[in-house]
Formats: structure tokens, sequence, C-alpha cells
């Protein structure tokens, strides 16, 4: 049985998870069982701080550690020199738990060098030759704790909303263009819900988006639009909090807003909906394809129109 205690404190586990933001929340599931069914263990993140502080933040895990570190690159290559600091870090643990791309073994190799814990390795990417969706595909390594059947659906705590003038969020971008309706398109759509519906708009983007955020940002009246641009994900989060509803694509942001269950509508392009959609309920999905680029405005239209008037309904 890997070493890991259901009561005792002195427990400690890692997980390692890189990845882009979407891949760490989908990974959400794996922290929430591990809290579950050990709730008298430290759990620490090895990832990207700046996503990996929303688990902390949600209290799925108590540390993070920046996996881009510079010490950290002995730990990645063959017979590397492994920094003392982190060496004393990772003897520290008694399970770890990394979804690394490591195919020759080399970071599970080092760190065996330094530390006595247990060791699974779960997924870098979901096997998108079968059905199961992502979250679930990463939960399974856990089965090795005897831990079956956990919840696949993301979740964060949503934060408490003040009163006052709810805006609709809209993500017009992703990392992929394949999976971005057009940036026409998307001035079309928001031209005509500015007109029609007595809203406010919050644009949220990152480097991704480039200066789409701005572009889009002049075809709304400057006094209901603001634009959150490459913020900390922790103040993404705090901020889609407040809105009413989230327009978007199969991107990071839209399983971040998911996952704090706002409801939304996804233009949903190329990718493999059975694996890579959200699993929440409040998530609707107009299927595109290949053919997101031909998607029609009054096709979207259509749809978001009453999604948005049942988001205030149901304030």
């Amino acid at each position: 049985m890997i070493p890991v205690s259901s009561g005792s404190s002195s427990g400690r586990i890692l997980v390692v998870r890189g990845g882009a933001v979407g891949d760490f929340i989908l990974t959400l599931p794996v922290l929430t069982a591990l809290r579950t069914h050990f709730p008298g263990n430290r759990i620490e993140v090895l990832g990207y701080p700046r996503v990996a502080g929303l688990a902390v933040e949600a209290g799925l895990a108590d540390a993070a550690r920046g996996i881009d570190s510079r010490p950290l690159a002995g730990f990645f290559a063959r017979g590397g020199d492994l920094d003392p600091g982190l060496s004393a870090y990772f003897a520290e643990f008694h399970l770890v738990v990394s979804y690394l791309y490591d195919p020759d073994l080399i970071f599970r190799t080092n760190l065996a060098r330094v530390s006595k814990a247990g060791f699974i390795q779960g997924p870098h990417r979901p096997d998108e030759s079968i059905a199961d969706h992502a979250s679930a595909q990463l939960l399974r390594p856990l089965e090795q704790l005897a831990v079956f059947d956990s919840d696949p659906v993301p979740r964060l705590p949503r934060a408490p909303v003040h009163e006052g003038p709810r805006p609709l969020a809209i993500h017009p971008g992703s990392g992929s263009d394949r999976k971005n309706w057009p940036e026409a398109r998307w001035e079309e759509l928001l031209v005509r819900l500015a007109d029609q519906e007595d809203l406010r708009f919050l644009l949220v983007g990152g480097e991704a988006e480039g200066k789409r955020l701005e572009r889009l940002a002049r075809v709304i009246p400057p006094a209901r639009c603001e634009v959150l641009r490459s913020q900390p994900l922790t103040e993404v989060a705090h901020r889609l909090s407040a809105c009413v509803g989230f327009l978007g694509h199969d991107s990071g942001i839209t399983h971040l807003a998911a996952a704090i269950g706002l409801p939304g509508v996804i233009l949903w392009g190329p990718s493999r909906v059975a694996i890579w959609r959200p699993l929440q309920e409040h998530m609707d999905l107009i299927e595109a394809g290949e053919l997101l680029g031909d998607l029609p405005v009054a096709r979207v239209m259509e749809v978001v129109r009453p999604r948005i008037r049942s988001w205030f309904a149901a304030r």
C-alpha cells in the first residue's frame, strides 16, 4: 500500500502538475479526492504558481511551488546535479502523484535518489482514443490508493456576490486559433447584444488574445464595458464570480468559469466533446466542430438571448 494515512497529520502528499490553465482545472478533482480520503495529510502542488494558487485559495492544497524554478532543472536531466534544498524538500513527502510527461522516467529516477516516497504516475494528457472524460482519466491512478468513484467535476468556491450590476463575462479567445470563433463575428454579436439587451460586459483574456479585447471593447458603449486582461487567475476567478453568465470557447478560462459555478454558453470547435467539455450542467454547448468559423451570429443569438434572460431571472 502507498504510504499515506487517512488519519495521521504527519503524512505529506505532492501532486506534480504542469500544463495550461484548463489542464490544471481538470486535475482539481484529484486534489479534491486526496483531500477527502486523506484529510489528515498535507497536500502540496508542484506546478505553475499562477495556476496552482487557485487550489491553495480553495483549500484543496496547502501550498504550491514553482515547477519552472531553475534549481529544479537537474531533476529533469539524466543523472542530473540535484539541488540540495529541493532534495530535502522532496524527501519530506510520503507520496508523489505525478502528471508530468516523463517517458524515459528521468524525473522519477532522480526523485528516487533523494526520496523514499511512494510514486504514482498519471497521464500528462488524456487518451483521446477512449471516450472517458479527461477528469475521469486523471482520477484513475488514485485507484492504487483504493480511491474509487470520486466526483470528476472540477469545483471551486464562488466568491460572495455583492449587490450591484452583474456583467456578462466574455472570453473571445483560447490557446488555439482553431478553437476560436472569428473576431468579426464576436464583434457583430457584441453589437447586437449591447443594442438589444440592457447588459454590462466584462471582456476577459490574456496574452493569447493580443489586442482583440481592446478592439472588441470599442464596439460597446464605454460605460457598459470593462476589460480584464492578463490578471492573476485568482483575481479572474473573483471577478467571474460577480458575473451573471459567461460566453466563450473551449479554453482554460471556460473551465475556470464552469468550476466556480457560472452558467454559460460555449462556442465549441474541433475538440472532442466527450473528453474536453466542462461537465457542469450549467454550461451549454453550441457544437460546430471544424465549421466553427462559419457558425452564424444569428444562431448564437437565438441560443444566448434566452439564456441571458434566464440567468438574470435566477438571480
